[in-house]
C-alpha cells in the first residue's frame, strides 16, 4: 500500500495533518527531556517522522492497514528500535499506565477519542508532558482560567495537576481531509498526581447546570446549611456562578463539604 492510495476512513476520526510548518511547530514545542515519546494515531506517519529524529517512539495505531503502511515506510526505525508500532486500539491497551517507562504524549489525536485520551494521559504517572493537538473548542477547555465562559472540569482538573497554554491555532485547509472545525495544539507541563475521584466526583455536580449558581447545583448532592458555612468561609458570593470560581477555592470547597 502506498501513501497516495490511502483514504482516511471515517469512523476512525481520521484527518492526516499535511502542513509542514504546523508539524515543525509541535516538534519545536517538544519539552526538552530524556523522556520517550508516545504517539497516538500517527496515521500516515508525517509527525512520525521528525519524532523518529528526535527520540524513540512507541506508536498505537488502531487501523490496520495503516500499521502495515507505517511498517514498510518505518523499516529501518523499526529495526533500530527508534520506533515500535503497537497495532490495535490504545484505549484497550491502556491499564494503569500505557509503556513502562516515563514518556511525553506528542500526537495529532483522533477527535472523536481525544478528551478521553488526555484524562487517560492526566491520570498516568509514567506520562509527563501532554504536546497534542485537538478541536479548537476542546483545547480551549483544557486551558481556559476561571472567569471566561468555557472554564469548567477540564480546566480545573488540568491546573490541578500543571500548567497549559496553546501553542498554534490550525485551520482545517492544514489537513486532508480538512475537517469542518478549527483545531489548536497545546502543551500540558504536569507537575502533580491528577486529582482523586471524589473531587472529580464535585465537579461533575457543580457544572452539572453552568447557568446556575455554584451553590444551588452543589445542593443536589451536599446540605445547604454545610455549603453557607464553606461559603462564608471563602468569602464566595452565593450568586456566584460554576465558572467564576478558581481552582483553589474549588479544592477548598471540596476539604470544606466532603
Amino acid at each position: 500500500m502506498k501513501k497516495e492510495s490511502v483514504v482516511a476512513k471515517k469512523k476512525f476520526g481520521q484527518n492526516f495533518l499535511k502542513d509542514q510548518v504546523v508539524l515543525q511547530k509541535i516538534v519545536q514545542a517538544m519539552p526538552k527531556n530524556d523522556n520517550k515519546i508516545v504517539e497516538i494515531g500517527p496515521g500516515l506517519g508525517d509527525l512520525t517522522k521528525y519524532l523518529v529524529d528526535v527520540k524513540s517512539v512507541d506508536a498505537f495505531e488502531v487501523d490496520t492497514d495503516l500499521c502495515k503502511l507505517l511498517q514498510g515506510e518505518f523499516k529501518k526505525e523499526i529495526a533500530t528500535k527508534r520506533l515500535h508500532i503497537h497495532c490495535g486500539d490504545v484505549l484497550k491497551a491502556w491499564k494503569s499506565s500505557l509503556v513502562d517507562e516515563t514518556y511525553d504524549l506528542v500526537a495529532n489525536l483522533p477527535y472523536y477519542i481525544a478528551t478521553n485520551i488526555i484524562l487517560k494521559a492526566l491520570a498516568d504517572p509514567m506520562c509527563k508532558n501532554i504536546l497534542v493537538m485537538v478541536q479548537l473548542e476542546v483545547a480551549e477547555k483544557f486551558c481556559a482560567e476561571a472567569g471566561q465562559k468555557v472554564f469548567g472540569s477540564l480546566g480545573i482538573i488540568t491546573q490541578s495537576v500543571g500548567a497549559s497554554r496553546i501553542i498554534v491555532k490550525v485551520p482545517p485547509s492544514a489537513f486532508e481531509p480538512p475537517p469542518k472545525i478549527d483545531s489548536a495544539v497545546f502543551l500540558i507541563a504536569k507537575k502533580r498526581d491528577r486529582p482523586d475521584k471524589d473531587f472529580e466526583d464535585m465537579l461533575r455536580v457543580a457544572f452539572s447546570q453552568p447557568r446556575k449558581t455554584l451553590i444551588k447545583n452543589l445542593s443536589f448532592k451536599y446540605e445547604k446549611s454545610e455549603l453557607l458555612v464553606a461559603f462564608e468561609e471563602l468569602k464566595l458570593i452565593q450568586t456566584i456562578r460554576p465558572h467564576q470560581v478558581c481552582t483553589n477555592d474549588y479544592h477548598q470547597l471540596y476539604k470544606k463539604i466532603k
